[in-house]
C-alpha cells in the first residue's frame, strides 16, 4: 500500500441524550475523522478522544496536531506491505495513541478492501455476532436511571453498566439491584475514588457485580492491586492499560481480573491484537469499551469484538442510542437477543455517508505527497 492522500475532518454530532460520567456531562461530540487513500481504495479511521483532557490528555486539537505534523508526513508516499507495519513507525512518538489509532485503523480498512475480505476476517476474528452491553451515564434522578435500565433491557441488551461517582454509587446500585435482582451489572467509576475509600468500596460486594471498572487513579496499577485484595468484586482496568505490556504488569501484580480493551486507548488494531493474545494466554476476560464513537469508530469496535478472547459483552451498542442520524449506512442495530451481526462484506462493512459527514464537518485539511490544503 502506498498512501497517496490523507484527509482530516472535524465533525460535530449532538447526542440524543446527554452522557454524564464522573468527569462531567457531554451533549455534543467533537470527532476527528481520518480518510486515507491508497491505490484507489479508501479507509476511514476515527480519533476517539473526548472534547476535554479528562479521560486522558488527548483532545481533538492535540490529535489534529500530531496527525498533521508527524503521523501523516511520516506515512505519505511510503510503501506498506501490511497495516501492521505502520505501528512501529509511530512508536518514537510518546503516547498520543488515539491519534495513532485513527490513521492505522484506516489502513487496516484499506488492506481488507485490497484482499476482498471483511475487517473482522483480516483481524482473525472468529465470531459471527457479538453480545452487546449498554453504558448508562449518571442521570438527573434515580427514577430516570431505573426507567432507562428497564428500557435497555426491553431492547435486548445483555449487560448493564452504570457510571458512578461519590454521592451516586451505593444507594443507586442498591436501587438497581432491588428492581433488577438478576441482571448482569457492572459499575464504572472512571477514577472517582482513592485508597482512602476502601471501606466504602467494600460495600459494592453485596451487589454481585460483574466488575467495578477503574475505581482508582487513571494511571495506577499498584493501588488497584491492593484494592483488589480487599474486594470480592473483580476489578477491571481501563484507563491504566495502554499496551499489552501494561496488561502483563497489571495481571502479574494482581491489579485486576478483567480488562477493558479500547482501540484508541491502546493505539490501534496492531496493539489491540497484542493485548488480546496476552489476555487469552493468561485467561483474563476481555471486553470492548466505547468512547461515544460515530458509526465509523463503532464499526471498528465491532470488528475488534469478533476476536475470540472478547468473552464479555462490550459497550458496542446501536447507533440510535446516541445519534438521531449516524454517519454510516446502514446504521448499527442490535437484535432482540442483544447481539450485533459482524459484517462479512469487504472492508469496514458499513458505508460512510459522505453527505451527512459533509453536513457535520466544521473543518477539514487534506495532505498529498506534494503538499497539503486546508479549508
Amino acid at each position: 500500500m502506498r498512501i497517496d492522500r490523507v484527509e482530516l475532518r472535524e465533525i460535530r454530532l449532538p447526542l440524543v441524550h446527554f452522557f454524564e460520567t464522573s468527569f462531567g456531562r457531554t451533549t455534543v461530540r467533537r470527532i476527528v475523522l481520518v480518510r486515507a487513500e491508497a491505490g484507489g481504495l479508501t479507509g476511514w479511521g476515527e480519533v476517539t478522544c473526548g472534547e476535554d483532557p479528562l479521560y486522558n490528555y488527548e483532545t481533538p486539537e492535540t490529535a489534529w496536531h500530531i496527525l498533521r505534523d508527524y503521523l501523516i508526513p511520516w506515512s505519505l508516499g511510503r510503501e506498506w506491505q501490511t497495516a501492521t507495519e505502520i505501528a512501529p513507525r509511530f512508536r518514537p512518538i510518546r503516547g498520543h495513541n488515539m491519534a495513532k489509532a485513527a490513521l492505522e485503523n484506516a489502513l487496516w480498512v484499506v488492506e481488507a478492501e485490497q484482499k476482498g475480505i471483511s475487517l473482522a476476517k483480516l483481524l482473525a476474528g472468529t465470531l459471527d455476532e457479538i453480545a452487546c452491553g449498554v453504558s448508562l451515564g449518571i442521570q438527573n434522578s434515580e427514577e430516570e436511571l431505573l426507567e432507562k435500565v428497564q428500557l435497555e433491557l426491553e431492547s435486548g441488551y445483555r449487560r448493564g453498566k452504570g457510571k458512578i461517582k461519590r454521592g451516586w454509587d451505593v444507594e443507586v446500585l442498591a436501587h438497581i439491584r432491588a428492581k433488577f435482582p438478576h441482571i448482569p451489572l457492572m459499575a464504572d467509576a472512571n477514577s472517582a475514588y482513592t485508597l482512602n475509600d476502601v471501606e466504602h468500596l467494600k460495600a459494592f460486594d453485596e451487589f454481585s457485580l460483574m466488575m467495578i471498572e477503574q475505581p482508582l487513579g487513571w494511571d495506577d496499577i499498584v493501588d488497584h492491586a491492593r484494592l483488589q485484595r480487599e474486594l470480592a468484586t473483580p476489578v477491571c482496568l481501563d484507563e491504566s492499560i495502554h499496551s499489552a505490556s501494561d496488561a502483563r504488569k497489571a495481571i502479574e501484580l494482581g491489579a485486576c481480573r478483567i480488562i477493558n480493551a479500547k482501540l484508541g486507548r491502546v493505539g490501534g488494531f496492531t496493539a489491540a491484537r497484542e493485548l488480546h493474545e496476552l489476555c487469552r494466554s493468561r485467561g483474563v476476560p476481555l471486553w470492548c469499551g466505547g468512547m461515544l464513537e460515530s458509526g465509523i469508530g463503532r464499526a471498528h469496535n465491532i470488528a475488534l469484538s469478533s476476536l475470540p478472547g472478547f468473552t464479555l459483552p462490550g459497550d458496542v451498542s446501536a447507533s440510535r442510542r446516541y445519534w438521531a442520524e449516524d454517519i454510516i449506512d446502514p446504521e448499527v442495530t442490535v437484535s432482540a437477543e442483544g447481539t450485533i451481526r459482524v459484517p462479512e462484506t469487504p472492508g469496514l462493512g458499513f458505508v460512510p455517508n459522505l453527505e451527512r459527514i459533509e453536513r457535520a464537518t466544521v473543518r477539514k485539511e487534506s495532505f498529498e505527497r506534494k503538499g497539503f490544503r486546508a479549508s
